[in-house]
């Protein structure tokens, strides 16, 4: 019997690690118990390691981890890392994967031209909301460069290479997806892997900015050396997060999955092609929200301190942020407004705002507006005390005409600033006044008497003008007089 109280015991210490290690959902507790996340899946990994603002939530049994969707959800919500082939374009590519797995949108991570193959991340319907961040991440590719003539040695080439780092001009060339203006580009670095000098071949590799031509910097790279030269062949490394040798599928097994699980209703294959969105954010700071905030954030409300779980180390101002449930899913991605240290002193304020909500709304249920005034407000809104505005009418009782919200008192408190920073303005002008006075006299009377030469350079001007018409009306007349003479003499 003592042995069983013992084990009793432990499991009651234990059992939030043992429900965690099953479904990975974190539950409410007062103690935060020792756990090995390191090996838990996406958002969730090392979430012991996460900054603790307070255990205490209302756990609400709406959403799902992700990678226990239901099969429509799974896909709805997940992304494929393509091995694009040759000869076929990027839309193409992304257009058959739309009629294969016969879902509503998709779209791809950054446009590889037709004879370019490697790394293609085709987005999913919801997925599709990430498509623009995907699209500006950095790039690496590993290239053939055919040299029009021989060079000296190795080295001179991987010197060219080597000097073309950093800030570039380029002008996409003349076949390209994009208009053709220059612009500037940066490689951030890149090798030389290999060298044919019998066949004038060599293989590099560079990491870059989205959006850099290889086949121009190839050009370029002939014009340095002297020789010419153009890229022979091109293949993508990685994308993003996303490498080649992380959960690269091709095209056939895209095809083949979805025909195993058509025939065999088999989801394993198709599970293993679609990955979740959430493993393209692993890379972000994390911040875990309860689940009563969850629906406001997806309503586009900014996330504020008192809905903050868990936060991560490290955050500072402006760094991108993952915004997840406590069952590692995504909500959305924002804009960090408070560092790491801020969060842990503060009690309130906003922390991040949103840049682009992934989770659709009334995936979890709405809290807000369920305190005592709201919901009187409500009635009084049914029984038409107030307009269906919730403002005030000529029913309305003089008690609510006095209570003030909260948007209310914040917009008092917003003109009173306004009204305080004319006030300090006004005053600091004041002072001002005082201290310059004596310069102002000297700038006073230095216009006064530019203003006396203008006005006499001005009356000059009118006299010189006056004059001049005078001489032409004299003019005239005399023109006038001598042709009346003329006429005279001429009928005499």
């Amino acid at each position: 019997m003592a042995d069983v109280e013992v084990k009793k015991k432990k499991k009651s210490k234990s059992d939030v690690a043992e429900d965690m290690d099953g479904d990975y959902i974190i539950k409410p507790t007062s103690v935060i118990p020792k756990l090995d996340t390191s090996k838990w899946p996406l958002l969730l990994k090392n979430y012991d390691r996460l900054n603790v603002r307070t255990g205490h939530y209302t756990p609400i049994p709406s959403g799902s981890a992700p990678l226990k969707r239901s099969l429509k959800d799974y896909l709805a919500a997940g992304y494929i890392n393509l091995d694009k082939p040759a000869n076929p374009s990027s839309h193409e590519v992304v257009a058959w994967v739309k009629r294969i797995l016969r879902v509503q949108k998709t779209g791809h991570s950054g446009t590889l031209d037709p004879k370019v193959t490697g790394c293609l991340i085709v987005c999913i319907d919801r997925t599709t909301r990430l498509v623009k961040s995907q699209q500006g991440a950095g790039k690496e590719y590993v290239g053939i460069l055919r040299l029009h003539n021989a060079i000296e040695s190795k080295d001179k080439l991987a010197q060219a290479i080597e000097m073309l780092t950093g800030a570039l001009f380029q002008r996409p060339p003349l076949i390209s997806a994009v208009k053709r203006q220059l612009r500037v580009r940066t490689i951030y670095e890149s090798k030389l892997l290999e060298f044919d000098q019998e066949k004038n071949l060599a293989v590099f590799w560079i990491s870059c900015e989205a959006g850099t031509y290889v086949r121009t910097l190839c050009v370029h790279l002939g014009l340095i050396l002297g020789v010419g030269g153009h890229m022979q062949e091109l293949r993508r490394v990685r994308s993003g997060i996303q490498s080649e040798n992380e959960d690269l599928v091709t095209m056939h097994d895209v095809l083949d999955a979805q025909w195993v699980f058509d025939n065999t209703k088999d989801e394993s294959y198709l599970r293993k092609v679609v990955k979740p969105l959430e493993k393209l954010l692993t890379g972000h700071k994390r911040l875990v929200i309860k689940d009563s905030a969850v629906n406001a954030i997806c309503y586009g409300a900014k996330l504020m301190l008192p809905g903050i779980l868990r936060y991560e180390s490290g955050i500072d101002m402006n760094d991108d942020i993952v915004m997840m449930t406590t069952k590692g899913e995504a909500i959305a991605v924002g804009i960090a407004l408070m560092s790491t240290a801020t969060i842990a002193t503060c009690d309130h304020g906003v922390v991040a705002k949103i840049k682009r909500v992934i989770m659709d709304r009334d995936t979890y249920p709405r809290k807000w507006g369920l305190g005592p005034k709201a919901l009187e407000k409500k009635k009084m809104i049914a029984s038409g005390l107030l307009d269906k505005y919730g403002k005030p009418t000529e029913n309305t009782p003089k008690d609510w005409k006095s209570y003030k919200s909260v948007n209310q008192t914040k917009n008092e408190d917003i003109v009173a600033e306004e009204v305080k920073v004319e006030k300090d303005n006004a005053v600091t002008s004041v002072k001002r006044k005082h201290v310059s006075s004596d310069e102002e006299e000297g700038k006073v009377k230095k216009e006064k008497k530019k203003k006396k030469k203008s006005i006499s350079s001005d009356q000059i001007e009118i006299k010189e003008e006056v004059q001049s018409e005078h001489e032409e009306v004299n003019k005239e007349k005399k023109k006038k007089k001598k042709k009346k003479s003329k006429r005279e003499n001429e009928e005499e």
